[in-house]
This record gives C-alpha cells, sequence and structure tokens, in this order.
C-alpha cells in the first residue's frame, strides 16, 4: 500500500506506520510505501495523523503512449473491484514527457474500464461515472512510461477529520498541523500553548494526541466500505476499540485577539470532544506577560498573505521579545513564510524544516529559549542542534589575559576536552603522509607533478606579438590633478580625439533651446 503526505512529513509518517505495526516501510517524496494485510488498511485510515490517504495498487504496467496505455488498462479484471451498479472517479498524477495532459489521460483510463464492460456485458451495461462522492474512487499514478493504477480506500482527503464546524480565514490543515505537533516530539507531558490558535486547529489536534484519540473516529464514511471484500465486522471491532485511549491530565492552552476566532475554536473544541484539556481565551499577543514553565508554543503567526496585519515586521519582533521574556525555558515551533519577518524574530533557530503549507513554499522553525547566556546553557548541560547554515550565538567577549607560562589551560574548552583523548595521535591515525606525496607533504614536489614551469612555457610570445594584427592598446595619459572638482571626471585622451570638432546649436532642422532663462538666473 501507499500513504500519501505532505512534503516534510515523509519521516513522520513513516514513524506512525511502524507503529502501527506495517511491515517494509520505505518513505519516499511526499508518500510512504508499506505492507499489511486488511486490517493493516481499515487501521492505517482511523489511526494515521499525518496521512492525507492511503491506496492500495491494483495494476501496474509500462506504457509509451495512450493507445498501449487504453489496451493496458482493459487487461484488468475491472469487475473484482466495481460493478454496473456503482459509480467510480479518476485522478490523476502524471510526471511524464510522454502523458503531458493529465485530463486526457483521464478520459482514455475512463474508456478503457468503460469498454471492459461493454464488450462483456451489452452495449448499455457499463458503471456510471461521478466527479463527487463516487463509490470507488481510482488513482492514477504515471512516472515516465511507468503506469500505476491504485483503489483510494479513503474516499475524501484524511485531513477532514470530521470534527471541524467552522473555521476562520485561512486555517492549517490538520495533517500538517498533526505533523508539527508530532516533530516536535510532544505527546502531552508539558504545557502546550498556541498565542495565535485561530480557529484551534493545534489545540485539536495536541489534544486528539496527548489523549491518543484515534482521528479517524469523527469520519462518516471511508471509500473502502463501499469495495466488494468490505468487511463490517473486523472495521466495526477496530473502529470501538478505544483500549488505546489514555486520560490527559495536562493543559493546552489557546488565545486569539479576534472574539470571533475564539467562538470558532470553541465550537471545533467541542465538536471534537476534547473541551476539558483546553483552554481559551481572547487575549493578543501584547498581554501575554507569564506563562507555565517549561512548555511548548506551537503557532502559526500570519504570512502577509491571506491573512495580515498592519506591522507584519512588528508583529514578528514582538514574538521574538514575547518568547525571551515571557517563554523561557520554552521549546517554540513556528511556521512561517518570509524570510524577512522571521529575520524580525531576532533568534538563532535551531531547527529548519522545509514544508508546504498549502502552494507555500514555508519554513517549520525551532526556538529554544533558554535563561542566561548561551555558555551558562551549555554548563548546565543544554544541547542545541544547529542546522548547517545556522550559525551558533556568538561566545561572549572577555578582557584578553596574556596567558602565563606553564598554564594548563592554553586555549583548551571545558566542553571539547583533550583533543588527543578525543580523536587519538594523529600520526597513528594517518601515519606518515612522505609516502604517497614525497617531501614536500601533501601536495607533493610540484615540478615532479605538473613538470618545470619554465620548460613548458618558455616559447610563449608576448600577448600582443601572437597575432601580427593586433597591437596593445594606447593607453590614455593620466591627467593633471585640477582644482576643478569636475574635472576629475574629464579624458583627455578623449578630449584629444575630437579635436577641432565643434558643437553646432543647429543641426538640420533641429534647433537648441535658448539658455537666457538660465543666464537670467544665474545673474540673479
Amino acid at each position: 500500500m501507499v500513504a500519501k503526505t505532505m512534503q516534510g512529513l515523509e519521516d513522520v509518517l513513516a514513524e506512525e506506520l511502524r507503529q502501527l505495526g506495517a511491515e517494509n516501510v520505505e518513505p519516499g517524496r511526499r508518500m510512504v510505501s508499506f505492507e499489511g494485510d486488511l486490517e493493516m488498511m481499515y487501521r492505517a485510515n482511523l489511526c494515521l495523523r499525518t496521512a492525507l490517504r492511503v491506496l492500495k495498487p491494483i495494476h501496474k504496467f509500462v506504457a509509451t503512449d495512450t493507445d498501449s496505455l487504453y489496451e493496458s488498462v482493459k487487461e484488468f479484471d475491472w469487475g473484482s473491484v466495481l460493478s454496473i451498479d456503482k459509480t467510480f472517479c479518476i485522478d490523476t498524477v502524471a510526471f511524464s514527457d510522454e502523458f503531458t495532459h493529465s485530463q486526457f489521460v483521464t478520459y482514455r483510463v475512463k474508456d478503457a474500464i468503460v469498454d471492459w464492460f461493454r464488450d462483456r456485458l451489452g452495449e448499455d451495461k457499463r458503471p456510471g461515472v461521478r466527479l463527487q462522492d463516487a463509490d470507488v474512487m481510482i488513482n492514477v499514478h504515471i512516472a515516465g512510461d511507468r503506469v500505476t493504477l491504485s483503489l483510494d480506500s479513503s474516499g475524501e482527503s484524511l485531513h477532514k477529520r470530521g470534527y471541524r464546524v467552522a473555521q476562520t480565514e485561512a486555517p492549517i490543515n490538520e495533517v500538517l498541523a498533526a505533523g508539527i505537533i508530532l516533530r516536535s516530539g510532544w505527546r502531552g507531558e508539558t504545557p502546550l500553548i498556541d498565542p495565535m490558535c485561530g480557529s484551534g486547529t493545534f489545540l485539536v489536534e495536541a489534544a486528539l494526541i496527548a489523549a491518543n484519540i484515534n482521528p479517524g473516529i469523527y469520519r462518516k464514511h471511508f471509500a473502502f466500505e463501499n469495495w466488494p471484500d468490505f468487511n463490517a465486522d473486523l472495521y466495526e471491532s477496530l473502529y470501538n476499540d478505544d483500549s488505546a485511549e489514555r486520560e490527559f491530565e495536562g493543559k493546552i492552552y489557546g488565545a486569539d485577539i479576534s472574539p470571533r476566532a475564539i467562538a470558532i475554536a470553541r465550537e471545533n473544541i467541542k465538536s471534537a470532544g476534547v473541551g476539558r484539556y483546553v483552554e481559551l481565551e481572547v487575549k493578543p499577543l501584547s498581554q501575554w506577560n507569564e506563562a507555565p514553565a517549561n512548555g511548548v508554543i506551537i503557532t502559526n503567526p500570519p504570512y502577509g498573505e491571506r491573512i495580515s496585519v498592519d506591522d507584519m515586521e512588528g508583529l514578528y519582533e514582538m514574538i521574538g521579545n514575547k518568547l525571551k521574556n515571557v517563554f523561557k525555558g520554552y521549546h517554540a515551533w513556528i511556521i512561517g513564510y518570509r524570510q524577512e519577518y522571521f529575520d524580525a524574530i531576532h533568534l538563532s533557530a535551531s531547527t529548519k524544516i522545509p514544508m508546504l503549507n498549502g502552494s507555500l513554499e514555508c519554513e517549520l522553525r525551532e526556538y529554544i529559549i533558554f535563561e542566561g547566556d548561551y555558555k551558562s546553557f551549555r554548563r548546565g548541560g543544554g544541547k542545541i542542534h544547529f542546522g548547517e547554515a545556522e550559525e551558533r550565538p556568538a561566545r561572549e567577549k572577555t578582557p584578553f589575559k596574556k596567558r602565563e607560562r606553564g598554564d594548563d589551560s592554553k586555549r583548551k574548552s571545558a566542553d571539547r576536552g583533550d583533543r588527543k583523548e578525543r580523536f587519538g595521535d594523529k600520526k597513528e591515525r594517518f601515519g606518515d603522509r612522505k609516502g604517497k606525496f614525497g617531501d614536500k607533504g601533501e601536495r607533493g614536489d610540484r615540478k615532479e607533478r605538473f613538470g618545470d614551469k619554465g620548460g613548458r612555457f618558455a616559447d610563449r610570445k608576448p600577448r600582443f606579438e601572437r597575432d601580427g594584427e593586433r597591437r596593445p592598446v594606447e593607453r590614455a595619459p593620466k591627467a593633471e590633478p585640477s582644482e576643478n572638482p569636475f574635472a576629475a571626471r574629464r579624458s583627455e585622451y578623449a578630449l584629444r580625439a575630437i579635436t577641432g570638432k565643434q558643437p553646432s546649436l543647429v543641426q538640420g532642422n533641429t534647433v537648441m533651446r535658448s539658455r537666457k532663462g538660465w543666464k537670467k538666473k544665474d545673474e540673479e
């Protein structure tokens, strides 16, 4: 099977599948392949938080054009998954030079399926096509000339949990919200705060994770329920199994400047049945002056695209100030879009993860907020993993102190230790390099490697003597210093080149404008 997901969540989804007991889990690009039985397919739809849909491949082949595509689709036994009293729809994704028009591919696949039934049952015997709410959903994936036909077991995208009854402008996708929370490592052990919660997606998804409630229990229907091999008893037993749920004793805090957003969040939280875990209040970010100790912040501030404020950089600067002064000891996870807004936070991110939020190429950043300076934080056992492009905080400058002879410190850092103890003796590790490069060390003797430069280039002529027609360009003589500040901008060489040529006030029928007005102005 294949579970599709969003960019940046592949490894999170893979770990979810392993926890469910899936076999041969292999992350790919916006997808994870895995193996399992019918029960695993049902569990995947009910339990996965970061999957958009679960596909079951049924037919694979190679096609070089639409005709071979049509013939290969007709070779499959469509009566095993579809009947004439059912409806079907087709979703096509193509990455191919041969198949550049996905809608035309969809038409050809549809024709092949319909013709398969007509050839066997009669001209008017065929299943219907429905674009929305079809009984059977068929996914067509083309990579080059390789074609995979799959049954979509989910139906509607799994991010549509079923608990959302209302939403604000540009709410974050539920799958993306759950993926960010899981990536942060939060499982309910500490307080979680979203100070710009909007419609409350982070709050609900965090409560479901903390209480280990399956996100699929709010769904009214899955596509696999329409399949001929649907096992209703097995599905009901999995749906009603709440043995893995746990009681969450912590708290999740949500706030927003908008009373309307808080009202919508309250309705969604009530619909999900997690109201006892969440505290809500109308509260702008500027009024956050205290917070529970050692918590986690996960938030999705405005990007300036669909939602904006008058001073976007000021908002992000306020976020940075609140993190430094109010949320000490926290791990803050912020998803954003514009680099200049991240810069306004004025904090170094320990983690940067590219992610897609809708069509926007965003970035998820983690900020570890510690008290005091970075040096004291490290001495206390704290660690920060910095991304490749991120610089570590500068060490505190201390007055220069001349080192005395015999001083054992000799530039040894407390956290680095003795280099020989960590890496061993350099000669023991690398041996004597003379054998490889000669007496000159790593580079060796240059003459032996490249030859004598004089011998190689002795016959080379000066640059302008190689071509009889080319001569060195005459350089303009250096101008004499002048008291006139504009003289430095003149080229005496260029002036000599036009000696004897005088500008004319009349050129053909064009007469230059009189400068009398300028003369009068100068006299005034």
